[in-house]
């Protein structure tokens, strides 16, 4: 049985001092060592995702917020040196929800069978993290990395999913609250589409996630 067409969307913000992790920059008490974390997680990110993307025949796409696109251009040589297969898009207008929701449905215009969405600020991740979420979407419509606070870190879906229940879960969530992946949930099992979860992750939103990462990075 063939590979089903596959689309990795990495989500990303420009990293410019006050345009970016600014729940960070009030937790540490510096816009500038917020973005400087950003450009760092952004870096490791999207490297995590190239690795896995070509482990899974997955197109790499980084869409960015917060930039036009020259800078993204510019932005997207930064990040890849060494001119891996990469689209660049932009992520557009509108609310966290609409934004995924227009990335999925571009994949999904596009052919694919499968559109897994990832942050960029999770310095836990790693290439099977990714790998994992399109196996999952091999036997589920669709798939969730649950996030420390309430929220997620992934999302993906199948055709079959977005049409079930991908509007549903794009609009009316609170998004940045505790709430968000337990109605999620509930969300889509009131529309009849599985769901699986994979392990769960803290992404670098406060000082407190921030200093043991900085430990980490001194230490390689």
């Amino acid at each position: 049985m063939p590979t089903p067409r596959r689309r990795l969307v990495v989500l990303a913000r420009w990293p410019a001092a006050g345009r970016c992790k600014r729940r960070l920059a009030a937790s540490c008490g510096s816009a500038e060592l917020a973005a400087a974390m950003q450009r760092r997680l952004s870096w490791h990110t999207l490297q995590t995702a190239a690795a896995a993307a070509q482990a899974s025949a997955a197109e790499l796409v980084l869409a960015a917020a917060g930039v036009g696109p020259r800078a993204l251009r510019r932005w997207g040589q930064q990040l890849n040196p060494q001119g891996l297969p990469l689209t660049l898009a932009l992520q557009g207008g509108g609310n966290l929800g609409c934004r995924m929701h227009r990335q999925l449905q571009q994949g999904m215009a596009r052919g694919c069978e499968q559109v897994v969405l990832i942050g960029s600020d999770l310095p836990g991740l790693e290439c099977r993290d990714l790998e994992q979420a399109f196996a999952r979407l091999s036997e589920q419509p669709l798939v969730f990395g649950p996030a420390t606070d309430g929220g997620y870190w992934l999302i993906g879906m199948t055709s079959q999913g977005l049409e079930r229940c991908g509007a549903a879960l794009m609009s009316g969530m609170p998004w940045g609250s505790e709430q968000v992946l337990a109605r999620s949930l509930a969300c889509a099992a009131a529309l009849n589409t599985p769901a699986t979860l994979l392990r769960c992750q803290s992404d670098l939103d406060r000082r407190s996630a921030l200093e043991p990462w900085l430990l980490l990075e001194r230490a390689r």
